[in-house]
């Protein structure tokens, strides 16, 4: 039986996926942006812990499963064309939601054609143990 909120969601428009924008609670940070399939999003709302559809796994990607930096969700919202949600949460753990330490993906801005870190690293990567990751960690400039 279908989740009654999923329903509603166009996960046919993109091959049975849809974007997720994932956005700080507190400080209102974006996070990172990721994937959901319908499994993904009711686990979501049934445990109320970001849960997510990893494209390169090509499986369910709990955030935290490997390194405990979980997601509680505190929102959920749904855009206008039913086909990317907005999750606010709590980032636990850590506090790291980028695989490579950072708060966020979006740690780096572009400067005169140049990407530089403009984040601090708030934990090393190397802690999770040589397979953490969903690939090799590569370094950003510093």
């Amino acid at each position: 039986m279908k989740n009654q909120a999923s329903a509603v969601i166009d996960f046919d428009k993109a091959g049975g996926v849809i974007p997720v924008i994932t956005q700080d609670y507190a400080s209102h940070r974006v996070l990172m942006l990721a994937y959901m399939n319908r499994a993904a999003f009711e686990e979501t709302v049934r445990t109320g812990h970001a849960c997510y559809f990893s494209r390169s796994r090509n499986r369910l990607w709990r955030k935290g499963e490997e390194s405990g930096n979980f997601q509680r969700v505190r929102e959920i919202r749904l855009d206008c064309d039913e086909d990317t949600l907005l999750l606010i949460v709590d980032q636990c753990g850590d506090g790291a939601a980028c695989h490579v330490g950072y708060l966020s993906d979006f740690f780096r801005k572009l400067d005169d054609d140049e990407w530089k870190v403009v984040d601090q690293r708030i934990v090393d990567p190397a802690k999770y143990g040589p397979s953490y990751g969903h690939h090799p960690a590569k370094k950003p400039a510093e």
